[in-house]
């Protein structure tokens, strides 16, 4: 009797392949800062995952464990979910920035209790931060970074094949000094409309002093709120500026983290 072999092996091997390059770009896209948020459905992340696999796999060599479920081969996974991770969590940082900045400007104005449910993170952030991170959102889409950074996450699988040494301690310093940035780049971005607001609450302090039948809070807080808000408008050019630069140094730290 002769028997029919249809050749499911290799398109079995191919799928697993598949699987195993999907790993590590699952996890950028859930810990991205755009991709990875609450309104952005599974399935559309597993889409992309795949589309971009397909991608990687026609480009590359990336070979699969032998064995997936062995002991090297869960190591592997979790070394390409790692990178992935990391891959992502770096424009954590700069997408970061501009809600710091926001808790700076909003502590001086007296709106730090004017926080809302941010849809993206689904945390309580303040007003001005939502406003912050959807100038940012759209000036990174609108430079054409989110592109940079999918052709990094390319990259990564030439610079750093599945089963190599990755994450070093040195890496992890790296990434931790993307932390300091990310707390320097929030103190330029809030420093201009703090200063006015600090003058705003001088002469707040020294006209109560020297009335002081006049009541502090109902001169202090619409004089801090306007102020505020102007000190916002005139800063706006400086606020898109920043942000570009800041748009600019996610990329360029996200391509730090793939140098050998």
């Amino acid at each position: 009797m002769i028997a029919l072999h249809f050749g499911f092996g290799a398109l079995e091997a191919e799928f697993w392949r598949l699987v195993f390059v999907m790993t590590r770009i699952a996890a950028a896209l859930l810990a991205a800062p755009l991709f990875g948020a609450m309104t952005v459905p599974p399935q559309v992340r597993v889409m992309l995952s795949g589309a971009v696999a397909v991608l990687v796999c026609a480009w590359t060599d990336v070979a699969a464990p032998p064995s997936l479920l062995s002991l090297d081969g869960m190591l592997s996974v979790a070394n390409e979910a790692l990178i992935g991770l990391t891959m992502g969590f770096v424009l954590q940082f700069s997408f970061a920035a501009p809600v710091i900045a926001a808790e700076m400007i909003g502590g001086g104005m007296g709106m730090s209790i004017a926080t809302t449910a941010d849809p993206v993170s689904g945390a309580h952030s303040p007003a001005l931060g939502q406003y912050f991170s959807v100038v940012l959102t759209v000036l990174f889409l609108g430079l054409g970074a989110h592109l940079d950074w999918f052709s990094l996450l390319v990259e990564s699988y030439r610079t750093f094949p599945p089963g190599t040494a990755w994450f070093t301690p040195g890496r992890m310093q790296l990434l931790t000094s993307f932390g300091t940035q990310m707390f320097t780049t929030a103190l330029v971005i809030a420093l201009p409309v703090t200063l006015l607001l600090m003058l705003v609450q001088i002469m707040t302090g020294i006209i109560s002093r020297s009335a002081p039948s006049l009541n502090l809070f109902s001169l202090g807080l619409p004089a801090g709120v306007l102020a505020g808000i102007a000190a916002l408008i005139v800063s706006a050019p400086l606020l898109t500026d920043r942000l570009t630069d800041l748009s600019e140094t996610a990329i360029t730290q996200a391509a730090a983290m793939l140098e050998r």
